[in-house]
């Protein structure tokens, strides 16, 4: 999209330029792309700043601050917003993705040992930057700090509780071995989701699930209602321990796909899944309950090790219908977790074996960190009112 900007602002910089030479350039800068990203986002509404017409698609609200570094200095931005949609400057995409790319080669320069030679050569080509051995141990310490604050941060009343679990290859006294990565999710008083912690644990025993929990109720986790996850024995453990009066809502999705190891007939699966696919649809629970009775009758002579299974383990999905109808979707599974998974996936891949458990979390304290904060100014996830 081409964009003019106003005559007043384009000589201020010009004068700016003439005046100060090269040192003006970066004022220069910063005042010709705040104007730019406006004029973008009044053609993105489709009108002027407080102009009414029946072709407004959305409404302005506020800016947000951004320092960009570039060749020619630091440039303080203020980052127009929009109401309810997807609105971001065009100009700033391909610096989002270096600012990503910059972190990111960063955390593999701290877990790997690369030297700061390679990670310059890196860091010129992405974004234009150079930076010393001194600047390296400064960013490491600082992001230490940052992520150590995040995760140690204050929490309050959250709704509803989702947990789930992930694995990287890390090494630990010689050996690669896998490490479990916790994560809680949480829907606050105002629909709105959050990521409430991360953990790098050995394994998913009960200890260390039972650890985590602990932690999250320390820094002022209350008022759950429900808590969804998988049947991981060592999370249910810890659930009832630190939550014993919370109930449990096991995730459909990861109960359904159980269900297929007790299929005896590969022409038989589609017919199981969608027999236990309407139970989970069921309008109430005493309809569930009757279509789950008549599953096992169905099922009992020709796969009775399914029917023993399903008398066992479907009933522990059925916690979601003692909540309201219109939270049944979001609560049923712990799908909250599959867009972040896919996203750690995505940038753990490069370092592929961590050093050590202490480099894993930092990364993937970054990951979730961004991405949290990035759900504040999403739509609401649940309406709880």
């Amino acid at each position: 999209m081409a964009m003019r900007v106003e005559n007043s602002k384009l000589s201020e910089a010009v004068e700016l330029i003439a005046e100060q030479g090269l040192d003006g350039m970066a004022q220069a800068m910063q005042i010709l792309l705040n104007e730019a990203m406006l004029i973008e986002r009044a053609r993105y509404l489709q009108a002027e700043p407080y102009e009414r017409n029946e072709s407004r698609l959305d409404y302005a609200n506020g800016f947000k601050p951004k320092q960009l570094k570039t060749k020619v200095g630091e440039v303080s931005l203020q980052i127009p917003q929009v109401r309810s949609s997807g609105f971001y400057p065009s100009f700033l995409e391909k610096g989002l993705r270096s600012e990503r790319a910059l972190v990111l080669s960063l955390a593999e320069m701290y877990v790997q040992g690369v030297s700061t030679r390679k990670v310059n050569a890196i860091l010129k080509e992405l974004c234009g930057l150079e930076i010393s051995s001194t600047e390296v141990s400064r960013a490491t310490k600082l992001l230490d700090e940052e992520l150590k604050r995040w995760r140690e941060r204050p929490l309050s009343k959250y709704v509803y509780l989702f947990l789930d679990a992930r694995y990287e290859k890390v090494r630990q006294d010689g050996c690669v071995i896998s490490c479990a990565v916790l994560v809680a999710y949480g829907i606050n008083e105002q629909g709105k989701r959050e990521i409430l912690g991360v953990s790098v644990s050995l394994s998913e025993h009960e200890v260390h699930w039972r650890t985590f929990l602990e932690d999250l109720v320390k820094r002022g986790l209350h008022g759950i209602k429900c808590a969804v996850s998988d049947a991981h024995g060592g999370l249910k453990a810890a659930l009832k321990a630190v939550f014993p009066s919370v109930p449990w809502q096991r995730c459909q999705f990861h109960l359904q796909q159980n269900a297929g190891a007790y299929v005896t007939k590969q022409s038989r699966k589609r017919e199981v899944a969608d027999s236990i696919r309407a139970i989970f649809n069921a309008e109430n629970l005493a309809e569930a309950e009757r279509l789950l009775a008549l599953t096992i009758k169905k099922y009992e002579e020709a796969m009775p090790q399914l029917t023993e299974w399903m008398q066992t383990n479907i009933p522990e999905s059925f916690t979601v219908f003692h909540f309201p109808s219109e939270h049944r979707r979001r609560l049923r599974t712990s799908n909250i977790a599959e867009r972040v998974n896919e996203e750690i996936r995505r940038r753990t891949q490069v370092v592929r074996i961590f050093p050590s458990p202490e480099s894993c979390e930092r990364l993937v304290t970054a990951i979730v960190m961004e991405i949290s904060e990035g759900w504040l100014s999403d739509p609401v996830y649940l309406t709880l009112i």
